[in-house]
């Protein structure tokens, strides 16, 4: 079954440029990349130089050889290649949906307030999440462990950890990258008074927060 025809010839010369990229990208020969796709390295050589028609079949294997999935491998240019961010005034956060990994959701904050006192308002949930400090400096409280991450350090730790994060000396910027479980750990409805919805890394957040 051919996926393309005479009239996609743009869309072929750009997955055939794909296939070679990720092949190289792996430091990959030929016969490697045809052994994984079960294709003979005569066939990938002619699908590479476009001699040979693209098939849904050998793409389908190529695109399971090269770990990505074939809506990747034939994808085009969207028209929402920029995208505005979602606001949450309530909370004072800025969201981005990541289109290419529905999973993770980006979400900018601006904190004021120190970490809790109290560890019983730490947050442990599945998921996995990363940060980075855009300004100022964060106090990241990670199971027994009371973290400093200055302005452009970044932070990686599993969820699972009791954990929660606030400002130090001042205002702080944070940029924080959440799979879909850590997202859902951090949507559900407190169960502490004082701690807000959504928030980044579990902190509790004031009026003073919620105006900046």
């Amino acid at each position: 079954m051919l996926l393309m025809t005479q009239d996609d010839d743009d869309l072929d010369s750009l997955v055939r440029k794909r296939i070679r990229a990720l092949r190289v990208a792996q430091g990959w020969s030929l016969e490697e990349l045809a052994t994984r796709a079960r294709l003979s390295q005569s066939t990938l050589s002619r699908i590479e130089n476009g001699r040979r028609r693209l098939a849904l079949d050998s793409l389908v294997t190529l695109a399971r050889a090269l770990d990505t999935t074939l809506d990747q491998l034939v994808e085009t240019a969207s028209d929402d290649v920029v995208v505005s961010p979602m606001i949450d005034a309530a909370h004072g956060l800025m969201r981005w949906p990541v289109k290419g990994d529905p999973g993770i959701t980006v979400v900018r904050q601006r904190m004021t307030d120190p970490p809790p006192d109290d560890p019983a308002r730490m947050r442990a949930h599945p998921g996995r999440e990363w940060l980075v400090v855009l300004s100022g400096t964060a106090i990241l409280l990670l199971g027994q462990r009371r973290l400093r991450v200055e302005t452009h350090q970044a932070a990686e730790f599993p969820t699972m950890l009791p954990h929660a994060i606030g400002a130090e000396g001042g205002p702080c910027e944070i940029l924080g990258i959440f799979d879909r479980d850590a997202r859902r750990g951090h949507q559900r409805d407190p169960r502490e008074p004082g701690e807000a919805r959504g928030t980044v890394g579990g902190a509790p957040r004031t009026s003073r927060t919620s105006e900046s």
